[in-house]
């Protein structure tokens, strides 16, 4: 385990790393002088004075091999910058606004959870009925609406109308309501087909009947044997969309005006705010790696007989 630990992490150095270069040389290699865009931003004149000190705060001077060192030491002591429309660290930017983008994330996969779990195991229980036809549709439909569609709609046809709940801002639970149904709607249509497929392939295994045989109940058969070892694939492909989890909340953040870490990078591209683009890049990229971490030991929480390495224990 302990060496399992020790590799993924190797693993997580190296993605990071990547990520950084690709990150830094995306901006570098963008259209435009960052420095003069700042100025006129600001409505400075564009002397040589005022062009050399934008890109001395920018850390735009010298090779590009030395500013990119510069700026790899600098974000490995934490340091990523100040954002040049607020004038406060990108940290603290960043940081400030994550607990938002927690919450809405935990609420879409709270609504995906709740939705993917009942619809699939009786669309699996019930095959070819009114339950799993009910379950394609639910699907369909999750997967042909967008996120930004669905959150107008449930504004215009629901919020509204009625006036029961908030259709901007962060608060309490009603201001999370529709936000979380946004997001986590298309989400729970995939996994519950995902479940059904799952757990129709385990429901025909041997350790299935044999347990039905010796005369458990069917919710512990269900709930004890066969919901555990369909839930595997689920994981996996959990860990594998929380980068579109996390990066649909930018979307959602936009429409709900959730004050969110997707809203603070939508007004930095507006803004062409290049260190907060940089901090927002790289600090998405280690939540994902580090959740895909999470899942990778999961797996063995879930099913012992999967072996770290990759092979399966014998019987």
């Amino acid at each position: 385990m302990f060496g399992f630990i020790l590799k993924r992490l190797g693993a997580l150095i190296l993605v990071m790393f990547g990520v950084s270069l690709i990150t830094f040389l995306l901006v570098e290699l963008s259209p435009g002088d960052p420095a003069e865009i700042i100025l006129m931003q600001r409505d400075i004149d564009l002397t040589a004075e005022n062009l050399a000190a934008a890109r001395q705060q920018l850390g735009l001077e010298g090779p590009l091999h030395l500013r990119y060192a510069r700026w790899l030491s600098r974000t490995l002591r934490g340091d990523l910058g100040v954002s040049l429309n607020s004038g406060k660290p990108v940290a603290q930017e960043i940081l400030s606004r994550l607990p938002a983008t927690l919450e809405l994330a935990a609420g879409g996969l709270a609504v995906m959870l709740l939705l993917a779990l009942p619809l699939g195991i009786l669309a699996a229980l019930f095959p070819r009925t009114f339950i799993d036809h009910a379950s394609r549709l639910t699907a369909l439909a999750g997967a042909s609406i967008p996120p930004f569609y669905l959150g107008l709609l449930l504004i215009c046809y629901l919020a509204v109308p009625t006036g029961l709940l908030p259709v901007m801002g962060r608060g309490g639970l009603k201001h999370l309501l529709l936000p979380s149904l946004t997001l986590g709607f298309g989400l729970a249509a995939a996994y519950a087909r995902l479940l059904r497929a799952s757990m129709l392939e385990v429901l025909q295994q041997d350790f299935v009947r044999a347990a039905r045989a010796r005369g458990l109940r069917e919710a512990t058969v269900i709930g004890g044997h066969a919901l555990r070892n369909a839930l595997i694939p689920l994981v996996t492909v959990l860990g594998l969309s929380v980068g579109g989890l996390l990066g649909g909340t930018l979307v959602v953040e936009q429409v709900f005006s959730w004050p969110g870490v997707g809203r603070l990078a939508v007004q930095a591209v507006f803004n062409r705010d290049i260190p907060l683009l940089q901090g927002y890049a790289l600090f998405m990229a280690l939540i994902y790696v580090l959740v895909n971490l999470v899942v990778d030991l999961a797996y063995r929480l879930l099913d012992p007989r999967i072996r770290l390495h990759g092979k399966e224990a014998e019987p």
